[in-house]
């Protein structure tokens, strides 16, 4: 078994990317290979929250193994040498390349991949909480999910979480997620992806509250015709403001792959391996080495209710 890396494998070089919450870091592995590599804040190590979202997302994106999950290389969850060493995206969150409208065909694929990761969530009992394309990376045309901070196994419970432009409706009521709420957030950046502005607008967070718990954007065929009617449908269906009503992720992965005029197959996922590197602790912190049936919650982390959510991005925060 190779010897579990450390932050002192990685050379580091310039920010990439800095948060609220943590600095991503361009750095080389031992490998000679580049990686992106995140660092928790001083601040973040300090606040209770933070530090059990950055452990949670290490080991979440350590255990995941799929080709639209962003791959995890190495990593500490806690302490003082929290890491986390991603697969490097050079053109950063997707977000960064929607100053115009992408092609159809673009979108599509992007949207099939996001979709084909959702899937493989779902089907493994967890759900993502923050679907939006600042979450999504795309390289030589191909689409992986990543910043998993918000992730969780719904046997587990977690608190809920959201973005307020793609939050499902029962998402703002702060009841609990689930697949479904990850759906209509995929649904939003479809409609983001393919027509060039989101379905729902306003100026405060009341007013996108409002939107979303109570419209519904045009059909996405009136917008845009040339796609095929069963997709556009299922597309209308992810904007269903009842849970059970929207269509699953694996249905939209096929819709959307028909619409590329290819033949969807039935994935088949690999038995979860070993990722080389991993530093693995022992006790609360333990990374968990199957889908969890009896899950032990990390510190930190409730089971689900319908307490008011903690929203990861607040577009209309005054900025101090």
């Amino acid at each position: 078994m190779k010897p579990a890396l450390t932050l002192k494998d990685f050379c580091l070089s310039r920010s990439i990317g800095r948060g609220n919450t943590s600095d991503v870091r361009l750095a080389t592995g031992p490998d000679g290979k580049e990686v992106a590599v995140k660092l928790p804040l001083p601040s973040t190590l300090k606040q209770h929250d933070s530090a059990e979202r950055f452990g949670n997302e290490v080991r979440l994106t350590l255990r995941f193994h799929h080709p639209h999950v962003v791959r995890g290389y190495a990593g500490t969850p806690f302490g003082p040498q929290a890491f986390l060493a991603l697969q490097y995206y050079p053109g950063g969150p997707l977000s960064n390349h929607l100053q115009t409208r992408l092609p159809t065909p673009e979108a599509l694929r992007i949207l099939a991949d996001i979709a084909s990761a959702l899937t493989y969530l779902h089907r493994l009992g967890a759900v993502h909480q923050d679907v939006k394309p600042q979450n999504v990376y795309v390289a030589e045309g191909r689409a992986a999910l990543g910043d998993l901070g918000s992730a969780y196994f719904v046997a587990q419970g977690s608190k809920t979480s959201g973005s307020p432009y793609y939050m499902a409706p029962e998402v703002y009521h702060g009841e609990s997620t689930s697949s479904a709420s990850d759906v209509y957030s995929l649904g939003v950046m479809a409609h983001e992806l393919l027509t060039g502005q989101r379905p729902f607008a306003g100026n405060s967070y009341e007013e996108l509250m409002v939107a979303h718990l109570t419209r519904f954007p045009p059909p996405l065929s009136s917008l845009c015709p040339d796609l095929p009617r069963p997709l556009t449908r299922l597309l209308d269906r992810t904007f269903a403001k009842r849970p059970h009503e929207r269509p699953s992720a694996d249905l939209l992965r096929r819709a959307l792959l028909e619409a590329l005029g290819e033949n969807p197959q039935e994935e088949r996922f690999d038995e979860e391996e070993e990722t080389p590197g991993v530093i693995r602790q022992s006790g609360r912190h333990a990374l968990v080495a199957n889908p969890p049936t009896s899950p032990v919650p990390a510190p930190g982390e409730t089971t689900r209710s319908a307490a008011p959510p903690r929203w990861n991005w607040n577009p209309f925060k005054r900025r101090k």
